[in-house]
């Protein structure tokens, strides 16, 4: 097993590191990396790792942090010395330099290898394929819940085999194992992610407080319902100042569970606290659009319309205007309406590495989502609708295009059809005369069939004609 911390020469070290650095370790590569940790106030902390000798004094209080240079990815194990003119030494070992990401969220981006829930019903099921697999340049480091604790709970940095693979997060594996099979670098992942939470407890209370917006909506850090940061303070602070590329995110089921109309603006504020505690406003975060599903079945406090699902969606887009984001589709990835948790993971998590290659790696021409709505013009009877990412814009079945909706100035939707001409959209009702309004897939069960050549179908929206 990996030790947690470090491997003391004696007994009586006092050099200590948080719990995010240790053996088998990835460190994230052409950036700074901090190390740090406690160890006796006012000693000389040296750090030596590869060609690089970093010193550091600690404060009063013990703390010390030093700043390797920016290195280039490196698959060759490597050692990591940090003594102390007061205590005694740490020696870590295989270590890697490469791409480091964070995946967060609830159970969707919880769910593991060795998966507890329905098995898929379309194709073989990969991650049960995958579980005798080992993949040396890939390591993981699983977070557990332990609200209160100052730093994060885990067993430490693990190769991806094994019991450690099988209870990590597969969208997590395969989006570390997608990233290295293109980037040929060694993957690390961390996946700090608990079933059935909101977004709120996992952003600090201070940011809701800070928030013209949240301000008044928060009281005795209670925010809809839930303590706001109690995940954050023990599963994301801690974490930091580790080097990363980036956020994966997927969540948002127990939000629509409570009809959160401020979705969008607590996505907004919960990236924005992350960067602010990495400081880095650069740090990309990628996240998942939530998968159909019946919400209207469940027996929640409140109750849910065909619509409860729609307005999430339509935040989560809401939310590409942050800077840094992008999100993927997942309407097609279902098998059943009333299962919350898609088994498809490994598709996921080889579209959320499509984001990051297209993104940052330099694969500037792969198509990671599918066609986005971007303007709409009336022309007579007809909805004229130009999309973004629509390169062989087509329908994934040969069928008619699904899922259309107009309206006129009465605001009574009637459903309409869709042809698909010059590669626009061009959609029209016989009840309507003079449409002014579209919906496409505004239903919590929508699976809509209008996809891009890359067989990426369309993201949910609505319209009005300006």
């Amino acid at each position: 097993m990996v030790i947690l911390l470090m491997n003391a020469l004696n007994s009586s070290a006092q050099i200590k590191l948080p719990n995010v650095i240790g053996n088998n370790m990835v460190l994230q590569s052409n950036q700074v990396v901090p190390i740090w940790g406690s160890a006796s106030p006012k000693s000389t902390i040296t750090v030596k790792f590869k060609d690089q000798e970093k010193e550091a004094k600690t404060d009063g209080k013990g703390y010390w942090k030093v700043n390797l240079s920016a290195m280039a990815p490196s698959s060759l194990p490597a050692e990591m010395l940090i003594t102390s003119d007061k205590d005694s030494s740490l020696r870590l070992s295989n270590i890697l330099i490469g791409e480091v990401w964070l995946c967060s969220g609830q159970s969707n981006m919880r769910y593991r290898m060795k998966s507890e829930y329905q098995k898929p019903l379309k194709t073989a099921d990969s991650l049960e394929l995958e579980l005798s697999i080992n993949e040396p340049q890939i390591r993981l480091l699983l977070t557990k819940k332990k609200i209160g604790a100052s730093d994060i709970d885990t067993s430490g940095w693990e190769l991806a085999e094994g019991e450690a693979l099988s209870k990590f997060s597969a969208i997590g594996y395969f989006f570390a194992k997608n990233l290295h099979r293109k980037l040929n670098v060694p993957i690390g992942i961390i996946c700090s992610a608990v079933n059935g939470t909101q977004i709120e407890p996992w952003t600090p209370a201070s940011a809701y407080e800070n928030s013209t917006l949240f301000k008044d909506k928060i009281e005795n850090n209670i925010i809809n319902g839930v303590e706001a940061g109690s995940l954050y303070e023990n599963m994301i602070k801690p974490l930091a100042p580790f080097a990363i590329k980036g956020f994966l995110w997927y969540q948002g089921e127990s939000n629509a569970m409570t009809n959160d109309t401020l979705y969008a603006d607590k996505m907004k504020t919960l990236i924005h606290s992350w960067r602010e505690r990495w400081e880095n406003p650069e740090l990309s975060f990628y996240y998942v659009t939530l998968a159909p599903f019946n919400y209207t079945r469940r027996k929640d406090k409140v109750a849910h319309t065909v619509e409860t699902l729609p307005i999430i969606w339509e935040a989560q887009t809401a939310a590409l205007s942050i800077p840094k984001t992008e999100m993927i589709p997942t309407s097609d990835l279902i098998d059943k309406l009333n299962d919350i948790h898609p088994p498809y993971k490994w598709e996921i998590g080889r579209r959320l590495s499509n984001v990051a290659l297209a993104k940052q790696y330099g694969y500037s021409n792969l198509e990671f989502t599918g066609p986005r709505f971007k303007e709409m013009k009336l022309a007579g009877k007809d909805l004229v609708v130009s999309f973004s990412h629509s390169d062989g814009l087509k329908s994934s079945d040969g069928k008619a295009i699904r899922w259309l909706e107009v309206a006129g100035s009465d605001g009574v939707f009637k459903t309409a059809n869709g042809i698909i001409k010059n590669n626009k959209l061009v959609v029209s009702s016989p009840d309507i005369v003079k449409p002014m309004q579209l919906r496409m897939g505004w239903y919590e069960s929508a699976q809509p069939n209008l996809v891009n050549n890359a067989g990426l179908p369309v993201t949910i929206f609505r319209a009005s004609v300006d």
